[in-house]
């Protein structure tokens, strides 16, 4: 709890340091001044009076609630009355205290609507008792008539003490909010890393398990060199998947990633007959942005390994915009052309959670992705995943 903080608290209370010490200084003004005080006539019912609002006024530091509002109403009740008939007795006129605590304390916890009017009354009764012919106090009746002023007072502290409580809840809901955020941005940060494993794992783990498959059916038929070669190309997606692991864990740390070499890296490990083009002014992009261009090339290499192996693959990589601006859209298109005759697809390597996790990142960057069969042209009966990223 800050010192803003502190302080609220510790004027909203019903008995916070101020509300005692007015209590006691206005107790203690009651004791020494208001006269006469002795053990009979009205000496007596001086001293009786005196502590009778002595105790009600002791009532401001009970907690807010306690009473009923009907009960709350007969005690400032009492003490009103108990004021104005101590007030026609005593002549100092220091028992006017009490008339202005008692409206004072009806202003804070009564509602405004009914303050007033009691404020009113007790104004009226303080000064009909000043006004009475057989009172000896020497007190004018304008201090009576007065008393009623203090409900303002009440009333303000009322609408501050309202105040800071509305505050203390809007803050406590606003640390509820901010925590609630924190926990969406802590599972959306969750979310991230599992589609991270399942971009530089599960890709990686499927194209060695595809390239065994290969291996094994090229020891069947007998081309041991085409085997060794799938084997070889099984044992660098291993180091690839390994680097890309490294690689995952440096993008976390850096502010930069070199789009373009990454590209030609996972081209060069996936296919010996893939080609990237380059369109348009390069700029650096983001790394959060470079990242997602990265994970859809991955996804969709082990798409094109998967539904055909050995075709040629080509990436297209274009810049809109001017590299001057660092502004534009950036679009990325991997075509791979129909599988090579004798070719065996291996449609039952992956999880199907490719495209879901492509389209989940693009949508919190702003980007969108295409992704279906190509019909006509060159590349007939192949496939096309394009992926829009603006900035």
């Amino acid at each position: 709890m800050n010192r803003t903080q502190a302080l609220n608290r510790w004027f909203a209370a019903d008995n916070n340091p101020v509300q005692i010490l007015g209590t006691a200084v206005a107790l203690t003004v009651g004791a020494l001044a208001v006269r006469p005080v002795g053990t009979s006539g009205t000496g007596l019912a001086v001293l009786c009076l005196l502590v009778l609002e002595s105790l009600l006024l002791c009532t401001r530091l009970i907690p807010e609630g306690t009473f009923s509002p009907r009960v709350q109403l007969a005690v400032l009740c009492v003490w009103a009355v108990g004021a104005a008939a101590l007030m026609s007795l005593e002549t100092s006129g220091a028992s006017a205290l009490f008339a202005y605590f008692v409206t004072g304390h009806a202003g804070y916890r009564l509602e405004a609507r009914r303050a007033l009017p009691f404020a009113a009354l007790t104004s009226a009764l303080c000064a009909g008792a000043l006004l009475v012919p057989w009172s000896g106090h020497g007190t004018s009746w304008i201090v009576g008539a007065f008393t009623g002023v203090s409900v303002l007072v009440g009333i303000s502290n009322r609408a501050r003490a309202d105040a800071l409580r509305s505050a203390r809840a809007a803050a406590e809901q606003a640390e509820l909010a901010a925590r609630a955020t924190a926990r969406a941005e802590a599972l959306a940060e969750r979310a991230r890393i599992a589609r991270d494993v399942h971009d530089v794992l599960a890709h990686s783990l499927a194209g060695v398990n595809m390239q065994l498959e290969v291996t094994d059916a090229l020891l069947e038929s007998g081309d041991v060199d085409r085997a060794r070669q799938a084997a070889q190309r099984a044992q660098s997606l291993v180091r690839s998947g390994l680097t890309e692991v490294q690689r995952t864990v440096g993008d976390l740390r850096e502010d930069a990633l070199p789009l373009v070499e990454t590209l030609r890296s996972l081209l060069a490990s996936a296919s010996d007959a893939g080609t990237l083009t380059v369109d348009g002014p390069p700029r650096e992009l983001p790394v959060r942005l470079a990242q997602v261009i990265v994970r859809c090339a991955q996804e969709a290499l082990t798409n094109a390994h998967k539904y055909a192996p050995g075709a040629p693959v080509r990436m297209r990589l274009g810049y809109l915009g001017s590299a001057e601006q660092q502004a534009g859209e950036t679009v990325f298109e991997v075509v791979n052309s129909a599988p090579p005759t004798g070719s065996r697809p291996l449609a039952g390597a992956g999880s199907g959670m490719g495209l879901v996790g492509m389209r989940e990142r693009l949508d919190l960057v702003g980007g969108t992705v295409t992704a279906g069969p190509i019909v006509d042209g060159d590349d007939a009966g192949g496939w096309q995943v394009r992926v829009v990223i603006p900035g």
